[in-house]
């Protein structure tokens, strides 16, 4: 029996049985909310910040078991938190007369508050040995702002935006023995607004386990024409292979009405995919007596990508999506399924009163419920990507989304941000 000592020989006993072909089991999202420990650190003085700047915290390898990112650091005495969290709504008010206590609720945060404007967190969990064969990738849906993430000692990258998710392949790096720890330092100290932003882990955060052979993140894509009361689909999926040689299985898709009945299914396609490479696969399927989505109506069909290889389903993902046209006429306005509408909406930061940035789900639709309560047909994300719960709040409740971006312009920075 192979047993793994480390993470590094972990790498090569993947990378050996990868070879091999060993099959894997379908992906998982696992939520990883609960347990987290936070504490304070300080953006002016290197000994109050667990010597970040002091030390060398962009280790190779065999970190110091005293140094903050090690798994052996010890944390009992940090705070106990869930995410999402905003520790900024926590904050004492404070009196000043900048223009930037002003916009942000007269909280102290930001560079002129050292001790109160970096937060470190450490997340605690194993992995059973037999996903030993599996990817594992980490999804932060949003971590105000410029978030260094290290995972059992190592580095796996800084995500500057505050509100834009991102996710990590971490798979190299996972321990099967021990606490597989994850470290985040989160860096307030520069705003990005001009409204209430708070600071901190304050959307979901997940842990993707899955195949090799996987369809990406944001893979599925439909769009649909649409034909008096029937419409053809269109199914694009996107598939990775992080195997180690050229990999080929099935795909197909089907389609379910919003009672869960299946009303459409593909034909099951072949794809061949080359080493580290991804494949985009194009289906289609007709509906017929369609129900359009609209606001009086937000009919959500929803779209099943499957994945299969040696006869045996390796992944699959669940879409929800509306059928509908949408027309603007720069003389005539807005059309939704033919018909002329006037948007009616507001401008809406994330933030709700007493509750700072870190929203339960349950807010967001809570929130549009009472905008259409008070004659809306729109909602526009001020000034920024919007936590996916409240698209999905909209889409199922009937408001149409003006999804606005943070950063407006042609660096490349930006562009990767869009």
């Amino acid at each position: 029996m192979i047993k793994i000592s480390n993470t590094i020989n972990s790498f090569f006993l993947i990378s050996f049985l990868l070879l091999l072909g060993f099959q894997i089991s379908a992906q998982k999202k696992i939520n990883l909310d609960e347990n987290w420990k936070f504490h304070f650190g300080n953006s002016s003085t290197p000994e109050k910040d667990f010597n970040f700047g002091g030390v060398l915290l962009f280790h190779k390898s065999n970190v110091s078991e005293t140094t903050v990112i090690s798994q052996k650091f010890v944390d009992t005495v940090w705070t106990k938190v869930n995410v999402p969290h905003d520790w900024v709504v926590q904050l004492p008010f404070v009196e000043s007369s900048t223009h930037e206590m002003d916009s942000h609720g007269y909280k102290p945060v930001g560079g002129l508050y050292p001790e109160t404007t970096i937060g470190w967190y450490r997340k605690h969990f194993t992995i059973d040995k037999k996903n030993i064969n599996n990817r594992f990738e980490i999804q932060f849906d949003g971590i105000y702002r410029n978030a260094t993430i290290w995972i059992n000692g190592f580095y796996v990258g800084t995500n500057f935006s505050g509100y834009l998710g991102k996710s990590y392949d971490i798979t190299d790096f996972m321990d099967f023995d021990n606490e597989n720890v994850i470290v985040i330092r989160v860096d307030a100290t520069q705003s990005e607004g001009w409204f209430y932003e708070g600071a901190g882990i304050y959307r979901h955060v997940w842990l993707k386990v899955m195949n090799n052979v996987h369809i990406l993140e944001n893979g599925v894509y439909v769009h649909s024409i649409i034909n008096d009361k029937k419409a053809q689909i269109t199914i694009e999926t996107e598939i990775e292979n992080k195997n180690l040689t050229n990999t080929n299985g099935k795909i197909y898709a089907y389609i379910t009405d919003q009672k869960g009945n299946q009303i459409a299914k593909t034909a099951e396609q072949n794809f061949v995919n080359s080493i580290d490479g991804t494949t985009k696969i194009k289906q289609t399927v007709s509906l017929n007596n369609v129900n359009l989505w609209s606001l009086e109506n937000p009919y959500l069909y929803k779209v099943v990508s499957v994945l299969k290889q040696n006869n045996q389903i390796i992944d699959k993902k669940k879409v929800n999506f509306g059928i509908k046209t949408v027309k603007f006429d720069s003389n005539k306005g807005f059309f939704l399924n033919g018909k002329h509408i006037k948007i009616q909406g507001t401008n809406n930061h994330q933030d709700h009163a007493g509750l700072g940035s870190a929203l339960p789900d349950f807010i967001q639709y809570y929130r549009i419920k009472l905008l259409k309560q008070m004659g809306c047909n729109a909602y526009r994300t001020s000034h920024n990507a919007p936590t996916p719960e409240l698209l999905e709040a909209c889409d199922s409740l009937g408001l149409l989304v003006l999804d606005e971006q943070r950063l407006l312009n042609s660096s490349e920075e930006y562009k990767n941000q869009f």
